[in-house]
């Protein structure tokens, strides 16, 4: 018996940012020390963080338990995405995206916390002297996935 993932290329692009988001957060560990500022460009700089929180260091104080419980809360938020994955119809392209950048997402950052105890992050964008909270790839894969999917709950119909 023949089995084929409804959806399945969906995941290719989910581990497209995976790889990503994990050959970039290495290359920049070869060039800039922790906690050194590389200048890229105006308003751009590579800055090397160990972020031990959620999103933009939220949490990143509050002890060990907090490792565990992003870890956890990653596992279950990503099978569900699986789970929704295979279930959306194939013309609801712009859903399969956001859902597909978004697992990606979460993945690249759980392979750091479990391969490294934090997550490597390292874009610097700034205005002037304000400096936007340091993030990766992966983290701009979740972020622009999520404003999809609102978008596309939203905005959409859901016979489209």
């Amino acid at each position: 018996m023949s089995y084929r993932l409804k959806n399945g290329l969906w995941f290719l692009l989910s581990v497209i940012v995976i790889v990503l988001d994990q050959a970039s957060k290495y290359a920049v560990s070869l060039f800039v020390q922790p906690y050194d500022t590389l200048s890229v460009i105006p308003m751009f700089n590579l800055t090397l963080v160990y972020n031990t929180g959620a999103a933009f260091s939220f949490l990143g104080q509050s002890g060990p338990w907090h490792h565990w419980f992003f870890m956890g809360f990653t596992v279950i938020v990503s099978a569900g995405i699986i789970g929704w994955i295979t279930r959306v119809q194939r013309s609801k392209r712009l859903e399969l995206l956001s859902l597909s950048l978004i697992l990606g997402g979460a993945i690249g950052n759980l392979i750091d916390r479990i391969h490294l105890g934090y997550v490597i992050d390292f874009i610097d964008l700034y205005y002037k002297n304000h400096h936007f909270a340091i993030f990766n790839i992966a983290d701009s894969a979740i972020t622009i996935g999520t404003i999809l999917l609102a978008f596309e709950l939203c905005f959409h119909s859901p016979n489209a």
